[in-house]
């Protein structure tokens, strides 16, 4: 079969593609290694229209809802490999359950979203999963009353240090910088917040421990000296990589973003690209969802200049 549509990807950006294509009766699939994505990792939201207070996983579960309410169900579990161009379709190279599957189609919004920048550091890949995380909504619970730390300077990282300090029983909210990057309301809470303590201007070296973490080094960069935080769990909040290594035929910056014009064309005519995979420079929820419907109205304005 040929799709006039494959969304990849089943986050913000995806989910509201998916909405517009279903309201336009496009023969289409979204296709995803999971529904929510990154958004169903973040901590609290109060920033999305309509939702003066929510949670990653709440918003996530609204989006689901609202899809499925358009008799549309995303294909999970689907891991994309590889996409090529022959004439004006496309072949999506994917594996579901270990087994090769490729879609055709005439379009494709590739909506794949980012995952979690890693430290880089001794002791991360040896304690992940053993008091090393990336998801604070996943695994804050995990650490009530105990002391722990979270590394980066930006929102995530203090939507983390907030998350924590309802849990555990004290923060370090580690920043390489001197300053915080992220959004001034957030960044007065985790001040006034009593048991969170900012260590700025440290360049986070390594993460120790036996079975379990139970430290974290730093060298402060004013002075050059070596520290230890003794600490039972390491949250890392230090930015995100686009996931775009699954598409070649496009152009892409140095980071890795797919480029997008501002209806969401790739530099290949029938790929569209929506949400923080793309260089849009704001990596939040609301853009992407908006440019997620963007991105399924230029498809329709595409395949209606195919026939």
């Amino acid at each position: 079969m040929v799709y006039d549509l494959i969304i990849v990807g089943a986050s913000a950006a995806g989910i509201a593609s998916g909405i517009y294509a279903a309201r336009r009766n496009l023969n289409f699939l979204v296709v995803s290694q999971d529904i929510g994505g990154e958004v169903a990792k973040s901590g609290e939201v109060r920033n999305y229209p309509g939702f003066p207070k929510t949670d990653g996983i709440e918003l996530s579960e609204k989006f689901k809802e609202h899809l499925l309410s358009n008799n549309v169900t995303p294909e999970t579990m689907v891991s994309v490999k590889s996409v090529k161009k022959d004439g004006e379709l496309f072949g999506i190279e994917s594996e579901k359950n270990g087994e090769a599957i490729t879609y055709e189609t005439k379009s494709i919004i590739v909506a794949t979203g980012v995952e979690p920048r890693h430290l880089g550091i001794p002791g991360e890949d040896e304690f992940r999963g053993k008091g090393v995380t990336y998801c604070t909504t996943c695994d804050g619970p995990l650490f009530r009353d105990k002391i722990v730390a979270t590394v980066g300077g930006g929102n995530s990282a203090l939507e983390s240090a907030l998350m924590l300090s309802e849990i555990a029983s004290k923060v370090y909210l580690v920043n390489r910088n001197e300053e915080m990057k992220g959004e001034t309301v957030l960044i007065d809470k985790v001040v006034a917040a009593k048991n969170i303590e900012l260590i700025t201007n440290a360049e986070t070296t390594e993460i120790i421990g036996e079975q379990m973490v139970n430290g974290l080094k730093y060298k402060d960069k004013s002075t050059e000296e070596e520290k230890n935080l003794e600490v039972q769990g390491v949250f890392v909040h230090i930015g995100s990589i686009p996931n775009s290594g699954m598409i070649d035929i496009v152009e892409k910056n140095k980071f890795g973003e797919i480029i997008v014009d501002r209806i969401g064309k790739t530099s290949v005519e029938g790929i569209f690209a929506a949400g923080d995979v793309t260089d849009i420079p704001y990596k939040q929820i609301t853009i992407a969802t908006g440019m997620g419907a963007v991105a399924a109205l230029s498809v329709v304005n595409y395949l209606d200049n195919l026939k």
